[in-house]
């Protein structure tokens, strides 16, 4: 079947010119204008035209353009607001369901189908392309993310512990995970600034755990009727004005070794010693989220969200993961997975 208006765009990953693998659910947060491209250049480098002809170009603020190809060409993204997508293989025609004729998918911030055209219908989808709201307009109604927040789950006091077993440590540059050749690595690259430290000492990790489970799980299981038995890494993160700190729009859950994930958890350590650094969950507007001192903030993997940039200060967080028991099995064979690749 065709996809039609209010289905989920499915997501994928794909090779551009500029980028190995573009993961397409970090797309949310603007419109998407999606194009099939046929496998007539004059066709395609008209329906290009129209688009870029638009009163309201491109930008990746209001509106992002992408264009699917099937075969890999000389070509070149131009950014910021178009980018080209190479599928030798269909898979992602395939999943939209298009043929070799050209296609149109028009989608809201969450990545969600507006309208589907065929090229024939070009001026007509431009045309309600050139209508479309502001994103934070575009549901008609002010939206929230399905986020919770929960006061008080770490004193001050010890917020500040925290604070400094991270400068007695010493932060290193904190990475991504990505899948390199079939495995789940951590990788360096332009969409974070962070530095962290992974706590080991033993008491310090009971004090967390015991703080936790009498003070937040209960409120996650009252929330979001989960109820978390496993927690993955004790992490302290600092996000530093001076290094640009942030953390580009991402998925938490979204590779083989990610995907036990259930919930994320951000608790600021010390929320009146920074500027800017807080929560924004794109697929549903530009609200900023920031926990108070010792507060959390707890959210789905699943949810597209990304840390503001620091402009004055540090931001000092523990950033922890919940999953339960069935998610644990997830990761166990994901794992023995990969130790039986490395053993081959």
């Amino acid at each position: 079947m065709a996809l039609a208006p209010g289905e989920p765009a499915p997501w994928f990953r794909a090779d551009t010119p500029s980028l190995n693998q573009f993961s397409f659910s970090a797309a949310g947060g603007r419109y998407v204008l999606l194009l099939f491209a046929p496998s007539d250049p004059v066709r395609r480098q008209a329906a290009i035209d129209q688009v870029l002809a638009l009163s309201r170009a491109p930008d990746d603020r209001h509106l992002s353009f992408m264009i699917v190809l099937a075969s890999r060409e000389p070509v070149q993204d131009r950014l910021p607001g178009m980018r080209w997508f190479f599928d030798p293989d269909r898979a992602v025609a395939g999943a939209y369901g298009v043929g070799k004729q050209g296609h149109w998918f028009l989608l809201d911030p969450a990545l969600r189908i507006i309208a589907g055209a065929s090229l024939d219908d070009t001026e007509a989808l431009l045309a309600h392309v050139s209508t479309l709201p502001e994103v934070n307009d575009h549901a008609a109604t002010p939206m929230v993310a399905p986020v919770l927040i929960v006061p008080r789950v770490f004193e001050q006091p010890f917020c500040k512990t925290l604070i400094d077993h991270y400068h007695a440590i010493g932060g290193t540059p904190s990475g991504v995970m990505m899948e390199v050749d079939g495995q789940t690595v951590g990788v360096r690259d332009h969409t974070k600034s962070r530095r962290d430290v992974l706590i080991e000492d033993e008491p310090l990790k009971t004090q967390i755990r015991l703080r936790l489970q009498r003070r937040l799980l209960p409120e996650i299981e009252k929330a979001f009727r989960f109820k978390a038995t496993r927690l993955e890494r004790y992490l302290v993160a600092a996000y530093d004005a001076e290094e640009g700190g942030f953390f580009q729009a991402h998925r938490d859950n979204t590779t083989g070794g990610t995907a036990h994930r259930r919930f994320a958890c951000s608790i600021n350590l010390n929320a009146e010693a920074f500027e800017g650094g807080d929560l924004v969950f794109p697929e549903f507007g530009n609200h900023r989220y920031r926990p108070p001192t010792g507060g959390a903030v707890v959210f789905s993997c699943s949810l597209l969200h990304e840390a503001s940039p620091v402009t004055r200060g540090t931001r000092f967080a523990f950033l922890p993961f919940f999953y339960d028991e069935a998610a644990a099995r997830i990761r166990d064979a994901f794992l023995a997975n990969q130790n039986d690749g490395k053993d081959s």
